[in-house]
C-alpha cells in the first residue's frame, strides 16, 4: 500500500508534469467537528460515485460563463459517460445554469477551488445525493496550452477560449469534439483515473504524462487535455473509457482494487 504522504507528493508532481491536476488539500468532507468543510483531491470522491449504498443519486452542476455554454452534445456525452460507471438507482441529473464568475482572464487552482465554492448550489455531500460541480468560465488557465483541469474531489473547470484555439486544421478535429473529450477528460479524473487514487493491474498508464492513459483511442489518452490534442487529425477524438478503464471502475467499486484518499468509503454506510 502506498503511503498517503508518497501519494500527495506524486499528484503535486503531476500538476506541473500534465496541468491536469490543481494543488490541493487533504482530509475528509467534514473535520472532527463537522465546522469545516473539507474537498479531498481528485479521485476523493470515486467510491461515493461508483457505489450507491450511501448515495442513491448525483447532480452535476454545470455553470458557465456568458457565451461559454457547453453544447447539448457534451452534456449528455456526459451523462452517458457517468452512468455508464456510476452505481446511482436514483438517477443523475446534470444543472446548466449561466453564472458570473466575476473573476479576470486568467484561472489558478486556487482560483477555481474559491469561486467554485461561491457558485455552487449544495455541497458534494448532500444527504442521499452526491454533488460534482463544473465549470465553464470565460479565459485560461495559468500554465498555458492547458484545456481542462481537475482541482479537488468534486470541481473541475473546462476552458472553451483555449478548446476552441485547439481546433486543428480545416476543423479536424472540431472544437465542438475537442470540448466533449475535454469534459469527460476531467471527470476521469474526478473517478480517479488513471492510478490517481489507486494502482491498476493494467500497464495503461503513461510513464510520461502520469495520471493518463497511454492509449490513444481512451479519452483519458495524456494529449486529451492539452493543447496537444490538435494531433488528432480527423475528428475521431475518443469521448470514452477504454477498456482498462472500465476495469479500474469495476476493481474500484467491488474493493477488489484498493482504493485511498477517499471522503467517503461505504465504512458509515
Amino acid at each position: 500500500m502506498r503511503a498517503i504522504s508518497i501519494l500527495v507528493l506524486s499528484l503535486f508532481l503531476f500538476s506541473n508534469l500534465s496541468g491536469c491536476f490543481g494543488a490541493f488539500e487533504e482530509g475528509g468532507i467534514f473535520s472532527d467537528t463537522d465546522s469545516e468543510e473539507k474537498f479531498g483531491i481528485p479521485g476523493g470522491l470515486t467510491l461515493a460515485c461508483l457505489r450507491s449504498s450511501q448515495f442513491e443519486s448525483m447532480v452535476v452542476e454545470v455553470d458557465y460563463s456568458q457565451g461559454y455554454e457547453p453544447n447539448s452534445q457534451t452534456i449528455s456525452t456526459l451523462k452517458a459517460r457517468l452512468e455508464q460507471v456510476c452505481d446511482k438507482p436514483g438517477g443523475i441529473s446534470i444543472l446548466v445554469t449561466q453564472t458570473d464568475f466575476q473573476h479576470g482572464s486568467s484561472w489558478s487552482a486556487d482560483d477555481i477551488r474559491e469561486k467554485g465554492r461561491e457558485t455552487r448550489e449544495g455541497a458534494p455531500q448532500d444527504g442521499t445525493r452526491l454533488r460534482w460541480h463544473l465549470m465553464f468560465p470565460s479565459g485560461s488557465y495559468d500554465s498555458s496550452g492547458v484545456l481542462g483541469v481537475a482541482v479537488d474531489a468534486s470541481t473541475a473547470a473546462i476552458f472553451l477560449d483555449d478548446v476552441r484555439d485547439a481546433e486543428g486544421l480545416f476543423s479536424r478535429p472540431s472544437a465542438e469534439d475537442i470540448e466533449e473529450a475535454v469534459t469527460v477528460h476531467e471527470v476521469g479524473h474526478l473517478l480517479g483515473l488513471v492510478n490517481l487514487v489507486y494502482e491498476s493491474s493494467h500497464p495503461h498508464e503513461d510513464s510520461d504524462h502520469p495520471g493518463h492513459s497511454n492509449n490513444e483511442d481512451s479519452v483519458m489518452y495524456w494529449a486529451i487535455e492539452s493543447s496537444d490534442i490538435s494531433s488528432f487529425v480527423s475528428n475521431d477524438v475518443p469521448d470514452e473509457f477504454d477498456g482498462d478503464d472500465i476495469d479500474d471502475f469495476a476493481g474500484m467499486a467491488s474493493g477488489e482494487l484498493e482504493t485511498e484518499n477517499q471522503l467517503w468509503d461505504g465504512s458509515d454506510a
